[in-house]
């Protein structure tokens, strides 16, 4: 019915439905009650009738079914969606019909979010988004019953306990990144209730039918014989508290409408996505690899799937482990091997580690799909355990307090905080042989735990040692850590600490010489230094100086985790003659402080680490890019101590592309890319750069722009007096917001404070386009604010610049900057007065480096542009000559910062060696004649400054291209730099 899915669902349509007191819903289907009016744009009184009355008819369909239900009230335009929590109605989604073309189709899609009706959808990535990412009606309404939860429970201890050990997991892993937060903390899990149940569709369970604690505990597996997928963990406490497993129920409702059956590619990842916005992601660092990529680097990494042990140690949703069990699957059906060794062997040859502990559970359920409902439910298959654990793989209090003490596997669940290293609970680590079996032990001391008992009292322990064979030496470690798990669960602690001993372990054992793996792949973190809290700052630097990755000085805030974490990943889990695959940031190819890194060389007081580089692949060229920064791949293996070390080769592969907006597999990306050997440019932060690099400047910070960027307005038949300027905002389609919906400035002010200011966008090769003109309180060579005794000199000014800081305080987000701090932003402005005769700009970003001269010293430039003092024309045009030559962007290129669509220059240019200007200098002296011809050629350009700035840039360089001194030009800037 009408695109619903009311037939697939078999759902009635009941209209006039009675609920009482001879009352009538006008519409019901499924657990849904519609109230339609004719206006709910009528008075607030009217709405709230009609919202009392809703609140009745959800109230008595609750009470005579207990289920969760959704009351909607509409007029047929504007549709309101509500949930009951604690007798109160409260919105949870609206959708409205915009007039003129209305969009039926969006209608229907939020409709059917509320309704839950439709059967079958395929969770292909776009369906995905549109009926369960953060804009649709189904997440809404979870997250708003969820948050009402949690609101009116979150204060129970064992709900706190976990959020405690969420929020320091997170914080480990994400450093300053993470802050606490009530928000994210439901995201997470809604996230990862959904995950749980989607394992359960996946396998052909009814969850409609299932008991709520079962869906999130994983009943159902292990009676399946699947174990390591669904278990107790952080984001099970909404079963703790009243209203929650009629949540877990509708939740598992909407789920229930999509196709789990046939999943071609790590669905979990499109679902984090959706429901966590790109602004908390970036804040978090949180950018999962996309499909091809993984796929393809699996390709080239596991040349021998069903004979090497493959291992992800930051697997995050899975996505690498999707494609390396589809690897091993397929191989073993290529060579005959029966299903049941097969899903016996990918699960002890792929692996997955994660400190983020909604990675981990999304991970499990991904390589849950990657195997496939099929072969889960053959007959002849034994038990599955899926071999993905939550933990640390830096191990950063590794050599502080090991978790393997004395022969004993040690979790510490201190007073002042839980913490997941210490001496508390101790079991013997000859247990953590067999995964699937300690695990089922942990879960089995966990239940008995939680059993109904006197409190202070321990049960006997003998019938489960006998049963499981537990040796006479481990029995009396295991009573000692279970009397302190029944201590915990009498204190209100408990339903944790099985989950953290069973993950937390893992990662130690795996790195014993015996259990290590043939095939490392990933992306690891790419935390920056700067976003570490201090102690992780400190014992990233402990680290990183104990194997030769520190690099300090000026670039220190630029390093980050990724460096180390695959070092330290190699150094524990990777066999001598292993092989590695990490996808990194595009600077661990080039930059200096990848230095230490890219030796291969690691020494440490444990144990000498070395590894011989293979090759790499550049991916910078990629567009659009698929992270905040340009990534690359590296490859190498673990050589032995007598092999050595051999650094990453300065050759590597250059993708090139752009890649399509649909990009699933790589069948389908390869056909947009072409690949070309090149050479790196590695930049060394030893290396001769340009003395000119402490003479250039960036411009001041003049935004928001509406606050000071001015033109000029009719003044009327009078005029106005002299030196007086009428003026009011340019405005711009650049905007932000809030300052893109204020209203214009307008007013007079006096003509000495309107100065003219360069933008990026105003400099092209050799020539200058027409400064704007800028309001900017500068008497003389000092800046005034608006409590400045002297500013009331000029009332004019007075009064623009009081009512633009007026503005500013009113709008300003977390900036607390007064307007002429934020004018004046590490001296930016202030920098450039008194001014100076002659300057050399060129712009900040762009993909070629354009410079013009300035001759004029009221000028000031803008942050777009670099600019730094010449003493001459000589040595002006000398410069334009060096910096506006093609090969000086090819040379200058690989040095870059890259962003989303186009490069940053910034001060990258001064790394080469461009020497001061020196007349004596033949070749000096030439460029600078070439220069100054150059220039002359520009300046006779006829050019329209109202096209796009781009164009005539464009315009320009081809016109040098063609001209009679560029060849000579080339030649002699890459001789200068070269000499």
């Amino acid at each position: 019915m009408g695109g619903l899915g009311l037939a697939e669902a078999d759902l009635e349509v009941n209209l006039e439905a009675q609920v009482g007191n001879h009352r009538r819903i006008d519409i019901e289907v499924g657990y849904t009650v519609i109230e339609v009016k004719k206006s709910l744009a009528g008075s607030v009184a009217s709405l709230r009738a009609a919202e009392n009355q809703l609140r009745d008819y959800v109230a008595a369909r609750v009470h005579e079914t207990g289920q969760r239900y959704v009351g909607v009230l509409t007029d047929g335009a504007e549709w309101r969606a509500y949930q009951l929590h604690d007798g109160v109605l409260a919105q949870a989604s609206q959708y409205i019909l915009k007039t003129g073309r209305p969009d039926l189709t969006g209608l229907l899609t939020w409709l059917e979010g509320v309704l839950a009706t439709r059967q079958g959808v395929p969770p292909t990535p776009s369906e995905i988004r549109v009926r369960l990412g953060a804009d649709s009606a189904s997440y809404q309404l979870d997250y708003a019953a969820l948050a009402a939860l949690y609101e009116a429970y979150g204060a129970t201890p064992t709900v706190q306990l976990k959020r405690r050990l969420w929020s320091g997991l997170l914080r480990s892993a994400l450093g300053t990144q993470f802050t606490e937060d009530t928000e994210l903390f439901l995201e997470h899990t809604l996230l990862v209730n959904s995950a749980e149940i989607i394992a359960h569709l996946v396998l052909g369970f009814d969850v409609i039918d299932l008991q709520p604690a079962t869906l999130l505990g994983g009943e159902h597996f292990r009676l399946a014989r699947i174990s390591g997928v669904v278990e107790q963990d952080f984001f099970d406490w909404i079963l703790e508290v009243p209203g929650g497993e009629a949540f877990v129920s509708t939740l598992a409702r909407r789920l229930a409408r999509f196709d789990w059956r046939h999943v071609e590619h790590d669905v979990l990842k499109i679902l984090y996505e959706s429901i966590i916005g790109p602004d908390t992601r970036a804040r978090l660092g949180e950018y999962y690899t996309p499909d091809w990529l993984a796929e393809q680097v699996i390709a080239e990494a596991v040349t021998d799937p069903l004979r090497q042990r493959v291992l992800d140690p930051a697997c995050g949703s899975g996505t690498f482990l999707f494609h390396a069990v589809r690897r091993y699957l397929t191989a073993a059906e290529t060579d005959a091997v029966p299903l049941a060794d097969a899903l016996e062997g990918v699960t002890r040859h792929v692996y997955g580690l994660d400190l983020h502990p909604v990675a981990v559970a999304l991970a499990r359920v991904t390589y849950l799909l990657a195997i496939g409902k099929e072969r889960l439910r053959a007959d002849d298959r034994r038990g599955v355990h899926v071999p993905v654990y939550l933990g640390d793989s830096v191990q950063w209090k590794q050599e502080k307090t090991d978790l393997f003490t004395g022969g004993q596997v040690v979790v510490d669940t201190g007073e002042d905080g839980p913490q997941i290293y210490g001496n508390e609970l101790r079991f013997p680590e000859t247990l953590l042989a067999d995964a699937a079996n300690f695990d089922t032990l942990i879960e089995e001391l966990a239940k008995l735990a939680a059993s109904p008992r006197r409190p202070g009292t321990v049960p006997p322990l003998t019938a489960l040692f006998n049963r499981r064979a537990i040796a006479a030496e481990d029995r009396e470690a295991i009573r000692d850590s279970f009397a302190r798990m029944c201590r915990l669960h009498d204190d209100d602690q408990d339903h944790i600490w099985g989950y953290y001993v069973r993950n937390l372990a893992r990662p130690r054992w795996l790195s014993r010489p015996e259990n290590r793996a043939d095939v490392l792949v990933g992306n690891p973190p790419w935390l920056a230094y700067r976003r570490m809290p201090e102690d992780m700052q400190r014992r990233f630097r402990e680290l990183c100086e104990a194997r030769g990755l520190w690099h300090g000085r000026e670039v220190a805030t630029h390093q980050d985790l990724s460096g180390l974490f695959v070092t330290r990943a190699v150094q524990q889990f990777l066999r001598v003659g292993g092989a590695f695959a990490f996808v990194l940031p595009n600077a661990a190819l080039d930059r200096g402080y990848f230095k230490g890194f890219r030796s291969g060389l690691y020494p440490d007081q444990a144990e000498l680490t070395t590894v011989a580089f293979t090759h790499s692949w550049d991916l910078r060229r990629l567009r659009p890019h698929f992270f905040p920064r340009g990534a690359a791949v590296v490859f190498g293996t673990r050589t032995g101590p007598a092999d050595g070390a051999t650094p990453l080769p300065t050759s590597t592969l250059r993708w090139i592309g752009r890649l399509p907006k649909q990009a699933p597999t790589w069948d389908v990306v390869s056909s947009f890319l072409s690949f070309e050997a090149a050479d790196l440019v590695v930049h060394d932060a030893n290396m001769l750069e340009s003395p000119y690099k402490l003479r250039f400047f960036q411009g001041a910070t003049l935004v928001p722009r509406v606050l000071f960027f001015v033109e000029r307005r009719p003044t009327g038949p009078l005029g106005l007096p002299y030196g007086r300027r009428a003026v009011r905002s340019v405005r711009g389609s650049k905007e932000k917001s809030p300052w893109k919906e204020l209203p214009s400035l307008e007013g007079v002010v006096e003509s000495e404070f309107v100065r003219p200011v360069l933008l990026g966008e105003s400099v092209l090769p050799y020539r200058l386009l027409t400064p704007r003109e800028a309001i900017l309180p500068l008497e003389k060579n000092q800046l005034l604010d608006g409590q400045h005794p002297r500013i009331d000199l000029y009332p004019d000014l007075a009064t623009w610049w009081r009512k633009a800081e007026r503005i500013w305080v009113d709008h300003r987000s977390s900036n607390r900057l007064t307007l002429t701090e934020q004018l004046d932003f590490r001296r930016k402005l202030t920098s450039q007065l008194p001014p100076s005769a002659l300057r050399v700009v060129y712009g900040a970003s762009g993909m070629h480096v354009a410079a013009g001269l300035v001759d004029d010293p009221s000028t000031i430039c803008d942050k777009a542009l670099y600019w730094g003092t010449v003493n001459s024309h000589d040595e002006g045009y000398f410069l334009c000559a060096i910096l506006n030559a093609p090969v000086l962007t090819q040379l200058v290129r690989p040095l870059m910062s890259y962003g989303k669509d186009e490069r940053h220059i910034d001060k990258h240019v001064w790394k080469l060696p461009i020497p001061f200007f020196d007349p004596e200098n033949e070749v000096h002296a030439r460029l600078a004649g070439l220069g100054l011809h150059e220039a002359a050629l520009v300046m006779s350009l006829e050019l329209d400054e109202n096209t796009d700035f781009i164009a005539l840039r464009r315009l320009v360089r081809r016109t040098l291209a063609t001209g009679p001194y560029s060849q000579e030009i080339e030649e002699l800037v890459v001789g200068l730099l070269d000499g």
